[in-house]
C-alpha cells in the first residue's frame, strides 16, 4: 500500500445533501419558510462549501477525515482501534450514487459514542478494503514484536521456575536434616 491513499468524494453528494437537509426542513411547519431558502440557492451553497473541505486520507497507522463548514470535525483514528467499517446504502444513496461508510472504533460504543461517517467516498467498497488491509498489514507487522516478546517472557518464566525448583530442593534438603536431628534428640 502506498504511505497515503486520498479518498475521492463523489460531486453528487452535493444535490444529495442539498435534498436531505431541504426535506428535513420541509417536515417542519417552523422549518417550511427555511426550506423554501434553502432549495431557492442557500442549500446549493452550501452543499458546494461543504464539498470543498471534504478530506479522508489513510496512512499505514491511520485514518483521518476532516468534514464541516461552520462547525469542523476533524477526526484521526488509529487503525488498531478500527473494529469495522460497514458500507451503508439506502434508497435516497442509491438514487444519487452514493453511500456511506460508517466506522466501529473500540472503546467508543452504546449511545454515548460519537458516530463516525463518511458519505460520499467514490468507491467506497475499495476503500473500506484498503482500510481493513492496512489494519491487517498493522496487525501484522506488530506481532512478531508480540511473539518475541512472549518468547522472551516464556523463557524468563521457565528460567525462574528452575530457580524456584532449586531453592525448594534446598528448603527440603535443610527440613529433612532438622529432622533427623529431631529424632536424634531424646
Amino acid at each position: 500500500m502506498p504511505s497515503e491513499v486520498r479518498a475521492k468524494f463523489n460531486p453528487l453528494i452535493k444535490p444529495f445533501l442539498v435534498v436531505q437537509i431541504g426535506f428535513a426542513l420541509a417536515i417542519t411547519i417552523i422549518g417550511l419558510p427555511f426550506a423554501l431558502v434553502w432549495f431557492l440557492g442557500a442549500g446549493r451553497w452550501w452543499a458546494q462549501h461543504y464539498y470543498d473541505k471534504l478530506e479522508c486520507h489513510l496512512n499505514e497507522t491511520t485514518l483521518r477525515y476532516r468534514k464541516g463548514i461552520l462547525v469542523q470535525v476533524e477526526k484521526t483514528i488509529p487503525l488498531e482501534n478500527i473494529q469495522d467499517v460497514t458500507f451503508l446504502e439506502g434508497p435516497l444513496l442509491r438514487h444519487f450514487q452514493l453511500s456511506t461508510l460508517k466506522f466501529e472504533t473500540a472503546g467508543h460504543s452504546g449511545p454515548h459514542s460519537s458516530e463516525m461517517k463518511l458519505t460520499g467516498i467514490v468507491d467506497a467498497h475499495e476503500f473500506r478494503n484498503k482500510i481493513m488491509a492496512a489494519r491487517e498489514a498493522l496487525k501484522h507487522r506488530s506481532s512478531p514484536t508480540t511473539n518475541s516478546a512472549t518468547a522472551s517472557s516464556t523463557v524468563e518464566f521457565a528460567n525462574s521456575a528452575a530457580d524456584q525448583v532449586t531453592s525448594l530442593q534446598g528448603i527440603e534438603r535443610r527440613l529433612d536434616e532438622i529432622i533427623a536431628l529431631m529424632k536424634e534428640k531424646p
